[in-house]
């Protein structure tokens, strides 16, 4: 009569990591990603910053921009109400 005796605990724990094993090892080949395409993309991101970067428009030293221009309010004059 003296069989094994089986800790139930400890065997639903290791049925529950051994199913998210395999479900990593699922996600990882579904949406992982090699380390060349990884490569590939990087250098892409930074040839655009850097094409990006080449055309920016930099003002000369004493040229106001129109940033700077539109920065100051102008005081408007409020309007009259009807009683006076």
């Amino acid at each position: 009569m003296a069989g094994n005796v089986v800790n139930l605990n400890r065997f639903r724990k290791k049925k529950l990591r051994e199913a998210k094993a395999k479900q990593a090892e699922i996600n990882r080949i579904r949406h992982g990603r090699t380390q060349a395409e990884k490569d590939r993309e990087r250098l892409e991101r930074e040839r655009a910053v850097r094409a990006i970067d080449g055309k920016r428009f930099e003002p000369a030293a004493g040229e106001a921009t129109a940033a700077s221009s539109d920065a100051a309010p102008t005081e408007e004059p409020t309007p009259k109400s009807q009683d006076e």
